[in-house]
């Protein structure tokens, strides 16, 4: 066995006894006697594994576990450990970005069963992402978190509402069980085929389906067979999109009966640009994540650049700055990325943007005159960007996946070059 592994417990015989444990077992460990010490030793390096005590004289360890969590430190699995745990605060440990939770006296095997499994889960993740933590701490951020939180443990159906980019993926991650199946529908299809299959991939988990007003339909029959079988498989449906589905309804073009479904309980995320004041937070957060997990050079935000960050117009939500920060990351030359970088960063995407869309017509119905400046604005930037869906993606701040289903919707049609 091999890995760092770092033991937080105010109780000395308990830190001795896992710390002989593990190190038996091969692995290289640390021990920290309370959250101070921790906090220290996390500052300056990144094990691979924490055990760490629920309930210690200082600050308990859900508190570090959210301090880690919202500063972009909690880049290695952390599994807690409690003489006194329930099922409440297991829940919420694994909601702030737990990976397991050990109830104290701890038998050897399922110690070393849990770490063994755990590292070799971390040993093979993808690349640190955003999280509910690290969002912010404006007032309609924390109203989002206690939302989430509320219905959390619910079966129901869910509902969220949001523009491109701004976080529905995450927040539906959210309100997955901590170890069950995510299934991403990544093709209408199946669900006109076999929406029991889909089911079935998702047993005692989620299942997601972003985008859900662009579904034909026949998918949408699909999806309320889903909807009529999923308490059989024990499968929370939890559904995402970036339209107004109350509309399509009342057009005709969604299913009215399956709209009052999903409608039942709905979550609004909020855009960035209700939520400016935490851009700086946020934008630190992924650099931290990012400068750690790849090993790159130390980097931080100017003042000013991180007042440019909050200044700017995001289109593209979280996804769009997710995107501009990870350029940053590889591409600053020095330790302070300043203000001048984000301008240059931030200038292809507005230089792409064509005098015609001032054109547009006011008379247009407000969806119209939308629909006509995304497609003129999508346009250009194939244009621009030689028909690289990649870079179009990247600097309009869409995920691939919706980019088809958006120039589907606008009738964008792409040449063979053009793929994605």
């Amino acid at each position: 066995m091999s890995g760092q592994i770092l033991v937080v417990d105010d109780e000395p015989g308990i830190r001795e006894l896992l710390s002989e444990i593990l190190a038996d077992e091969g692995y290289d460990v640390a021990v920290a006697d309370n959250a101070s010490t921790a906090r220290s030793y996390r500052q300056h390096t990144r094990p691979d594994l924490v055990l760490l005590d629920i309930w210690m004289p200082d600050t308990d360890g859900i508190t570090l576990l959210k301090e880690w969590a919202g500063n972009g430190q909690l880049t290695m699995p952390v599994v807690m450990m409690s003489g006194h745990g329930t099922i409440d605060t297991a829940v919420e440990a694994t909601r702030m970005g737990a990976a397991d939770f050990l109830e104290k006296p701890i038998a050897l095997q399922k110690l070393l069963t849990t770490v063994g499994r755990v590292l070799k889960h971390s040993a093979t993740r993808a690349q640190p992402s955003m999280s509910l933590a690290g969002l912010g701490r404006s007032p309609v951020i924390q109203t989002l978190k206690e939302q989430l939180t509320r219905i959390a443990n619910l079966q129901t159906p869910v509902l969220l509402l949001s523009e491109p980019g701004s976080g529905a993926r995450m927040c539906g991650h959210f309100l997955q069980p901590n170890n069950s199946p995510w299934v991403e529908l990544d093709d209408p299809v199946k669900l006109v085929e076999s929406p029991l299959d889909l089911l079935q991939q998702a047993r005692d988990g989620v299942l997601y389906i972003p985008e859900v007003y662009s579904l034909g339909k026949l998918a949408q029959k699909g999806l309320a067979m889903a909807l009529e079988r999923a308490e059989k498989y024990n499968v929370r449906i939890i559904c995402a999109t970036s339209e107004d589905l109350a509309q399509r309804a009342t057009s005709g073009e969604f299913d009215s009966r399956l709209y009052y479904a999903l409608g039942a309980l709905s979550i609004r995320i909020p855009s960035l640009r209700e939520h400016r004041d935490d851009i700086p937070d946020i934008a630190s957060f992924i650099l931290a994540q990012l400068v750690e997990a790849n090993h790159l050079p130390p980097r931080r935000f100017t003042t000013a650049a991180l007042n440019t960050l909050r200044n700017a117009d995001w289109p593209g939500n979280l996804l769009q700055l997710d995107n501009m920060v990870h350029t940053l990351a590889v591409t600053a030359e020095g330790e302070e990325i300043d203000a001048d970088e984000i301008q240059q960063a931030l200038r292809p995407l507005h230089e792409s943007l064509p005098a015609s869309l001032i054109e547009i017509p006011v008379d247009q119905p407000l969806r119209e005159a939308r629909d006509a400046f995304e497609r003129s604005y999508f346009e250009r930037l194939i244009q621009k960007e030689g028909g690289n869906m990649s870079r179009v993606a990247e600097l309009a701040g869409v995920e691939r996946t919706h980019l088809y289903r958006k120039f589907k919707q606008l009738g964008i049609r792409l040449g063979k070059k053009d793929g994605l």
